[in-house]
């Protein structure tokens, strides 16, 4: 007798893009090192940070680029206009560096109310004035009817990096004190809730907020050597991405890590753990022990650090691995997710 044996996970080497290509998990980070890497290869791409930091005479300049096709456009808490303006405020902010001006491009499909991309635009331009980051330049294309789901916007963003902030995935250090700025999951389980017309016990809405004045508070406390947001993957992946950038171990407590009970349970009932989902409006910082009270008392004292913890520390042992201590007394290896749990989130 024969018998058929199939694989229990998705083969890695594929003829084509799939969904968990953009994930933020193992297939994107595939992507990134077997082909974008090799093809661009230089020293400011090579750090894989959220922007890139260039010395430009006597200035250090921040840019980052990032590209949003979150479905549906308009979900509790937010839109594409406002995540796109808050998304790339943020991949700015985690170098440290003020953010001066966004540029923001959008692609249309053939048909789209014109009612729906006002909206949009009135989102992006007033996140962008209570940010104090105009939107300086930008371009506009039309695709035709079935070219493109709706639209999709491209924003760019450049800042001004201080002097003496050397902030990046790679310089965590073991020692350091592990910082998130509050709630996890809030954005993914707002998207999705809308996506497929779910409603939970509690309301549940997308925490996007910008972050430079909350990591302009953080770095006037104390010496900051990590930062990133966590968006796509989540906390874990994030958490991953800086142990393996650093050559680090993580020990994360779990039950330190901030869930909101709507959110929790959400996550319980579709089966996806809150660690693996997106957020728009979080920060995790790797921070010197010295320096970490003063730090964390810094983000309480900002309206998006006001829920700010310790969720644990960097160590010497299990370089490039993140271990987490469950509620219940055990320890259980954290690693980036194969593909896609929640595609279109941002």
């Amino acid at each position: 007798m024969e018998f058929a044996l199939t694989c229990p996970l998705p083969m890695a080497d594929r003829k084509t893009v799939v969904l968990g290509h953009g994930s933020g998990g193992k297939l994107t980070a595939q992507l990134i090192r077997d082909l974008f890497l090799p093809a661009f290869d230089n020293p400011l791409l090579n750090r894989l940070d959220d922007q890139a930091v260039l010395d430009a005479g006597p200035a250090r300049i921040a840019l980052t680029t990032d590209s949003f096709v979150v479905t549906p456009l308009f979900f509790p808490g937010g839109d594409i206009g406002k995540l796109a303006v808050n998304g790339t405020i943020n991949d700015i902010a985690m170098s440290g560096a003020v953010p001066l001006a966004l540029s923001a491009a959008f692609i249309l499909e053939e048909g789209f109310p014109m009612e729906e991309l006002a909206r949009v635009v009135a989102s992006m331009a007033e996140a962008a004035k209570a940010a104090g980051v105009p939107i300086a330049t930008g371009d506009t294309k039309v695709v035709p009817r079935g070219a493109a789901d709706r639209m999709f916007v491209t924003t760019s963003g450049v800042g001004l990096a201080p002097e003496g902030a050397h902030i990046s995935a790679s310089n965590a250090r073991a020692g350091d004190k592990i910082l998130l700025s509050g709630t996890i999951g809030d954005h993914g389980m707002a998207v999705m809730a809308k996506r497929e017309g779910l409603e939970f016990e509690g309301a549940i809405e997308s925490d996007t907020a910008a972050l430079h004045r909350l990591v302009a508070a953080m770095l006037a406390a104390g010496e900051i050597h990590a930062l990133r947001d966590p968006t796509r993957g989540g906390l874990a992946a994030t958490l991953v991405e800086i142990a393996a950038a650093s050559r680090i171990g993580v020990e994360a407590v779990a039950s330190a890590i901030p869930v909101r009970e709507p959110v929790r349970g959400a996550c319980e009932l579709l089966g996806l753990d809150p660690l693996f989902v997106a957020n728009e409006g979080k920060l995790v910082a790797f921070v010197p022990a010295e320096s970490a009270e003063r730090v964390l008392a810094a983000m309480r004292c900002t309206v998006e650090g006001r829920d700010a913890v310790v969720i644990g520390e960097a160590v010497e042992g299990h370089k490039g691995m993140v271990l987490l201590k469950t509620e219940v007394g055990g320890t259980r290896i954290v690693d980036l997710p194969f593909g896609e749990q929640l595609p279109r989130i941002c």
